[in-house]
């Protein structure tokens, strides 16, 4: 089987951690994965987390954010929009990576 590049595309942290799992996940599978966390935005990454992202690493993958500085105690390579845009007319795969952020309020009936 032919391995592909992944790109994982995070634009909501609360999917961070589940989508590091899956990037991780493609890399077992031999493929070559690409999480991106978007808008400087990040969740509290526990060890296993960070376990997940060296593993990525190890198979010749790589955790990118666009936008901001990682936290301290985490790894990330910053990547521009730019070098993001040229990387993903590389990749076989792109894949958005949970909901968007919601810009209204939700309806009353959908609030409970």
């Amino acid at each position: 089987m032919e391995s592909k590049k992944i790109y994982f595309l995070l634009p909501n942290r609360m999917y961070a951690g589940d989508a590091i799992r899956s990037a991780l996940g493609q890399a077992v599978e031999n493929h070559f994965a690409y999480p991106v966390l978007m808008y400087g935005e990040y969740p509290r990454f526990s060890d296993y987390v960070k376990e997940n992202i060296d593993w990525i690493r190890d198979m010749e993958g790589d955790v990118f954010t666009l936008g901001g500085e990682a936290p301290e105690g985490v790894e990330l390579t910053p990547i521009t929009l730019e070098e993001l845009g040229e990387r993903l007319r590389e990749a076989d795969v792109i894949i958005p990576y949970g909901l968007p952020k919601q810009s209204k309020t939700p309806p009353p009936a959908c609030a409970e």
